[in-house]
């Protein structure tokens, strides 16, 4: 029986293109075992500096553990975390799953019981700014949102300037609707920025008004109240996708009986990784709720491929200008990404097929680019 003999968690500095001078910090996970088998995980969006405390605290109590015993791993981290907000689970996690699908010789979907091979995106916008360049005009986000359809991208998110002013908002959705006609499906995520309930209410509107798929995190408690949220679906009727700041399964799962949305936001870098991610997304089904992914990675798309409630992957942060994903580290040696151009004719991304996570991490620019390395034995 194998045992989980080692965990580094490498950090590593890299910067962008599109942002010279600016260095980006993230981390990568590998548990090794006694008898040589590994897995990792890279996280994108999850890769904060208080994950990888997490991470490095979490591993100490894993070390001589089985690695197929996840349930056993996950339920563990759960209680000795309860004063956190866990979201170190989530590296960990999926490196076992990694290393689970290499051991078999399957990708970490097969593992899940997935059935789709590709998954159809919507692009999702990164947020507006005043400089020249991007995003920088209402005609602009109209301009991309009908660049993303001629490349039959079939939805598209309108993160907005966020200066909390409802006109705004209403500005761009009703260019963009006027632009891309009926044909695509369109959401608005204010990401909390509306600054009263009335304000949230007078956009929720407009996405009445314009056929708005969906209504994401409009007003400034940040989506934590199921109560405030459970009365602005009374004023409204388009669906409301909530809960992305609520962190684990348990909480969630109460907002969501709670009456606090329509659509069930999971981001599985935050709500414990693909063990986490499954027990809702499941949970969901069963009270025939849909549920949404937030944002991108490798691990994303094994859960979509395996996830029958859910209707599209995110493909965030993207812009016109077209640089390099603000949120994908440049660490990958194979043909994987998450921006405009990775999008295929169909208006879909693939699942990665090969074993475990499927990707190949460019090793030499991560270690290039490392800047601390922890070991736990």
């Amino acid at each position: 029986m194998s045992r989980i003999d080692r965990i580094t968690v490498q950090t590593y500095r890299y910067t962008l293109d599109n942002l010279p001078g600016a260095k980006m910090e993230r981390f990568i996970v590998t548990i090794d075992t006694d008898d040589g088998l590994s897995g990792s995980y890279a996280p994108h969006f999850g890769a904060t500096a208080h994950a990888k405390a997490q991470v490095q605290e979490m591993a100490r109590g894993l070390i001589g553990m089985d690695p197929e015993q996840r349930e056993r791993v996950f339920e563990r981290l759960k209680l000795s975390h309860r004063h956190y907000d866990k979201s170190g689970i989530a590296a960990i996690d999926t490196a076992l799953w990694d290393l689970a699908g290499k051991k078999y010789g399957v990708s970490i979907s097969r593992l899940l019981g997935g059935f789709r091979e590709r998954l159809p995106v919507y692009a999702s916008t990164t947020s507006g700014q005043r400089a020249a360049g991007g995003l920088d005009s209402v005609q602009r986000y109209a301009d991309f949102a009908e660049s993303c359809q001629a490349a039959g991208i079939p939805a598209f998110k309108i993160h907005s300037f966020f200066d909390g002013n409802p006109k705004t908002e209403i500005a761009i959705m009703s260019a963009v609707r006027e632009r891309v006609g009926q044909d695509m499906k369109l959401m608005n995520d204010p990401a909390s920025s509306l600054k009263s309930f009335m304000d949230a209410v007078e956009v929720g509107r407009a996405c009445d008004d314009l056929g708005f798929f969906w209504y994401e995190d409009p007003y400034r408690d940040a989506s934590s109240s199921a109560v405030a949220h459970k009365r602005l679906r009374g004023f409204i009727r388009t669906p409301l996708l909530i809960a992305e700041h609520i962190r684990g399964f348990e909480q969630k799962a109460d907002f969501a009986l709670a009456g606090g949305t329509d659509i069930m936001h999971i981001d599985p870098e935050l709500d414990g990784g693909i063990t986490g991610t499954m027990k809702l997304a499941h949970f969901c089904d069963a009270i025939g709720m849909e549920v949404q992914l937030h944002t991108a990675g490798p691990m994303h798309r094994h859960c979509m491929a395996a996830i029958a409630n859910t209707h599209f992957y995110e493909l965030g942060l993207v812009r016109p200008d077209n640089p390099a994903n603000p949120l994908q580290p440049p660490i990958y040696a194979d043909d994987y990404g998450d921006e405009v151009g990775n999008v295929g004719e169909d208006g879909c991304v693939p699942v990665p097929a090969g074993p475990g996570l499927g990707v190949t991490y460019d090793v030499d620019r991560i270690n290039s680019g490392e800047v601390d390395r922890v070991e736990i034995r």
